[in-house]
Formats: structure tokens, C-alpha cells, sequence
């Protein structure tokens, strides 16, 4: 983002609302500024940034006091994947973005979603064991999706910008280079068997899981937009790393019509309330496209209804 760029959005937001601005100086100050413009009775906070700023505002937002009325929130992209703006089908564009949401707002066009909680011990690579208890609004996983976060994260921070080309050649570097002989994870689900010898799972609040450039990525197809974000918890997991396997799959996700990836290395399910993951050794985990560390065993609980959005 430019301040130019910075300028135009909050211009265009600003014609038509009321509107406070603030910029983030640290992580987690996005949770913080959240978390007092609930305090402070704003009914609407505009995000300007990318997935991993609006799972800070997310879990801003629900830390709302009971008594108070929780804002809603819409997303203006300013990130590598908007994952979530698109899902919503917010504009990509952002200050065609901004006109919308303004838009949206005058029209008192609000939707409610649900979001999905995950709760570990995680182990951080820069830092002691301490417990995460977060929420998230499209994606959590573990194993190769969360290592290839990690790596785009080390990435940006020798001054690469996450563009999907970078995500695509890590995606491609860590798939050959990543333990694909031994499977830790176990996927539990009440009332159901045990799933283990997992090589990796996802787990999805929305439809889609992420963006190819402008292509959904679907692993769990979904019927109808308003089951998107509000049905429960959907999971993605692979039984084998193979490449005819993994291309398969991936190639039934990006083809997604009404039924999800199907084979006999792929397990998949839709519409949880709670499911959890656990691994035989310490694994990559990530929520939101944000890198947390490595964990053994993740809780998952789908909460209904749990946020107004705008857009």
C-alpha cells in the first residue's frame, strides 16, 4: 500500500461517514484499535490491509463486552491474498472497494457470518510455548499448507512482497522438500471413527480455501453464497503426498462443481460443529495465512452468527 493509495480509500470512506482513522504500528495493535472502537461504540470498523490484519481486528472485535453492542466490519483489500474480501465479493480494487462498502453502508446491507475458534499449545520458533485461543474467518491448517506459510513469511521478511507468485514457487519448493514418508496427524470427530496417517489437513470456515491468482481454490463446495461463511466447519485432508495425488486433488479444487475432491487418498467432511487434529510429533500450524508455529494437538469449534459484516 501507498499513502496515496491510503489517502484515496480513506477520502472515499470519509465523504460519506463518519470516520476516525489509525494505523498500526506493531503486531497486534490492529486487535487493540478493534477491541477500543468497540469500547468507544463505533458501529463499524473498515479494515485497510490484509488477511492477517482483519484476523486481528476478528479477534478485536469479539473480545466486545457483554452489554456492548459489537461493531460490524468491512474489508477495504490491501494484501496478497484477500481472501476473505473475496469471498464476500468486496472488490479487489481498493478504492473501488471503499465505494462499495460506503455503498453497502447507505444501504444498511449487513450480513452476519460465522467464524471458526482454534485453541493449542503452539511452539514457537522465536519464542517460548504459550496457548493460542483465536479466532479465524477462512482457513486454519496444518502441515504443508502452514509450511509453506512459513516459508512466504521468511520470504517477506528478507523484503519479498507476497505476491502469488511467490506463494506458488514455495508451494512447489517445500512440496519436494517436506517429510512425505511419514504421516503424524489424527483428525477427530465426534461420533465418528479416528481418521489417522494424515499428511495434512485444512480446515475451512468459508468457501472458497484461496485464491490462484483470480481462481477459487474449493476443496468443500458449498450450495448457495449465504452457506458460505455460516454452515460450519469444513475439512480437507490428504492420506498419501503422492504427486499424481496431490495434482489430482488439487485439480478437482480448482474444477469444483457441487461434490468435493473424491479418492482414495483424500478424506474430506462438511458442516462440523467441533473437530480436533493431533500429531505424533510437532507440526506446522497456521491460521488466516499467519505462521503461529509448530503444535501437536488443535481443538476447533465453529461459533454461528458471530460477526455483522458490510459489503
Amino acid at each position: 500500500m501507498t499513502g496515496q493509495l491510503a489517502g484515496q480509500v480513506v477520502r472515499e470512506l470519509g465523504a460519506r461517514l463518519d470516520l476516525r482513522t489509525a494505523q498500526t504500528r506493531y503486531r497486534g495493535h490492529a486487535r487493540e484499535l478493534a477491541a477500543a472502537a468497540a469500547a468507544g461504540g463505533h458501529e463499524l470498523v473498515v479494515t485497510f490491509g490484509g488477511d492477517g490484519t482483519i484476523n486481528e481486528v476478528v479477534n478485536g472485535l469479539m473480545e466486545t463486552a457483554a452489554g456492548l453492542t459489537r461493531p460490524a466490519i468491512a474489508p477495504v483489500p490491501g494484501g496478497g491474498g484477500n481472501v476473505f474480501a473475496r469471498t464476500l465479493g468486496v472488490p479487489i480494487d481498493p478504492v473501488a472497494a471503499a465505494r462499495h462498502i460506503v455503498a453497502a453502508a447507505a444501504a444498511d446491507a449487513q450480513r452476519t457470518i460465522g467464524l471458526s475458534r482454534a485453541q493449542a499449545v503452539v511452539n514457537q520458533c522465536d519464542g517460548p510455548t504459550q496457548s493460542e485461543d483465536r479466532y479465524f474467518t477462512f482457513s486454519a491448517g496444518l502441515g504443508l499448507d502452514a509450511e509453506v506459510v512459513a516459508d512466504v513469511d521468511r520470504a517477506r521478511a528478507t523484503g519479498q512482497r507476497a505476491r502469488q507468485s511467490l506463494y506458488m514457487r514455495t508451494a512447489l519448493r517445500r512440496y519436494y522438500t517436506t517429510d512425505r514418508s511419514k504421516p503424524a496427524l489424527t483428525l477427530h470427530r465426534p461420533g465418528q471413527p479416528e481418521a489417522s496417517g494424515l499428511f495434512m489437513g485444512v480446515v475451512t470456515n468459508s468457501s472458497p480455501w484461496t485464491f490462484v491468482g483470480n481462481h477459487p481454490v474449493v476443496p468443500v463446495p458449498h450450495d448457495g453464497r449465504d452457506s458460505y461463511m455460516n454452515a460450519g466447519l469444513d475439512v480437507f485432508a490428504l492420506r498419501r503426498m503422492r504427486t499424481l495425488t496431490t495434482l489430482g486433488a488439487l485439480h478437482q479444487m480448482l474444477h469444483a462443481n457441487s461434490k468435493p475432491p473424491t479418492g482414495p487418498d483424500v478424506l474430506s467432511s462438511h458442516a462440523e460443529a467441533r473437530l480436533a487434529f493431533s500429531a505424533d510429533r510437532q507440526i506446522a500450524f497456521h491460521i488466516d495465512g499467519e505462521f503461529l508455529g509448530e503444535t501437536e494437538q488443535v481443538a476447533f469449534t465453529f461459533v454461528p452468527d458471530a460477526l455483522r459484516v458490510v459489503a
